[in-house]
């Protein structure tokens, strides 16, 4: 299964090149998209290895992914991987996901850091577990981590689902409009570092947004 691993990145150059490298070591194509970083992400990414599509100016973690899945599917791949570019998800659990998608039915996998949340800030775990399961039971499938990044989607769901959405709530668009079509979805525990790093979520911006979207989705599947 051809296989692309796309890491959206906002002034991310302290980890990208670590990251980029340690994907690349297992024989996987790294997308990296810059979207409006000020720092050099974009070139360090290059130098490290992987192809740079660049967002000017800054648009949203959506746009950034959107842009990376249609590169994907030019290319030509069965399957794209997500990850963070901040060094939270580990290139070491990519194969658990690869394992799990040659024999799985499911268009989306996705990775649940729920069972281990020792480190995660409460914030977090209290915002992951709400959202969780309000996706869950839109989509009469239960994701236990919805909110996580980590994640290989399969090249049907890309065709398929038609994303309206440029921010942080598409990867929840995602989940919500592929089950919609028909596609399960299965989760893989993983792990996740925390290193103390401020979240670039806007907690008040980020979550009204995640409402209003919320809200437009339940619309849209009651009629």
């Amino acid at each position: 299964m051809k296989t692309c691993v796309i890491i959206p990145t906002y002034n991310e150059s302290k980890d990208i090149a670590r990251l980029v490298a340690e994907v690349k070591k297992q024989g996987l194509e790294v997308i990296v998209i810059d979207d409006g970083s000020i720092d050099n992400t974009a070139g360090i990414a290059k130098e490290s290895g992987a192809t740079v599509l660049k967002n000017e100016p800054n648009q949203g973690k959506g746009a950034s992914l959107i842009k990376g899945f249609n590169y994907a599917l030019d290319c030509g791949c069965e399957a794209v991987i997500t990850m963070d570019g901040d060094g939270q998800h580990l290139p070491a659990d990519i194969p658990y996901f690869m394992r799990l998608a040659e024999y799985s039915d499911s268009g989306i996998i996705i990775g649940n850091r729920m069972q281990k949340i020792k480190n995660m800030p409460l914030e977090r775990q209290i915002i992951n577990r709400i959202m969780s399961w309000l996706i869950s039971l839109m989509t009469k499938q239960k994701i236990p981590d919805s909110q996580c990044g980590f994640r290989l989607i399969k090249k049907d769901v890309l065709k398929k689902v038609s994303l309206s959405t440029s921010k942080y709530e598409t990867e929840s668009e995602i989940l919500i409009r592929g089950s919609s079509l028909g596609f399960k979805i299965e989760s893989v525990p993983i792990k996740a570092i925390y290193l103390g790093k401020k979240s670039s979520i806007n907690p008040v911006v980020d979550t009204l947004r995640f409402i209003k979207f919320i809200l437009s989705e339940l619309w849209t599947l009651k009629y």
